[in-house]
């Protein structure tokens, strides 16, 4: 998904849509409508409102895309309330799915013995949730770490 469709997604996914969020990001519903629409050319999220609606929505799929369209994880740093060992049990288990997920794509897509252009965008999309995950466990744990 690139930030375009990530944007759009985003406010149109928001409990309520765009008339739900907009109060909250202080414009009216059908300027943020034609803002996160990608075919609109006249108006356009800056990057000061998209980070906003990434705030107030919770939501990191503008940010993932935009990490993703320059090759990068995004991870969610550690804190100290986030770090219990059954957090890290949970990661594991969260890395073994999504490592599942991907191998069971690259199975499908050496099946025919064919690796075609849609193929390889499918264990893209699987394989960078596992990324995420492995950066993430890593980062819990180092949250656990005792000062030297």
């Amino acid at each position: 998904m690139n930030v375009l469709d990530a944007a759009h997604a985003v406010a149109h996914d928001y409990e309520g849509g765009c008339e739900s969020l907009a109060p909250r990001v202080s414009m009216s519903s059908a300027l943020l409508r034609n803002k996160v629409n990608p075919n609109n050319t006249a108006n356009h999220l800056t990057l000061k409102e998209a980070v906003r609606l990434s705030v107030v929505t919770g939501d990191a799929r503008i940010l993932e895309a935009f990490a993703r369209e320059l090759g990068m994880v995004c991870i969610k740093a550690p804190t100290a309330d986030n770090c219990a060992d059954a957090d890290v049990i949970e990661m594991m288990a969260q890395a073994m799915k999504t490592l599942g997920d991907m191998g069971h794509e690259i199975n499908k897509t050496f099946a025919d013995g064919r690796v075609e252009r849609a193929e390889v965008k499918r264990v893209r999309d699987r394989a960078w949730p596992h990324v995420q995950t492995i950066f993430a466990l890593v980062s819990r744990i180092e949250g656990m770490a005792e000062p030297d």
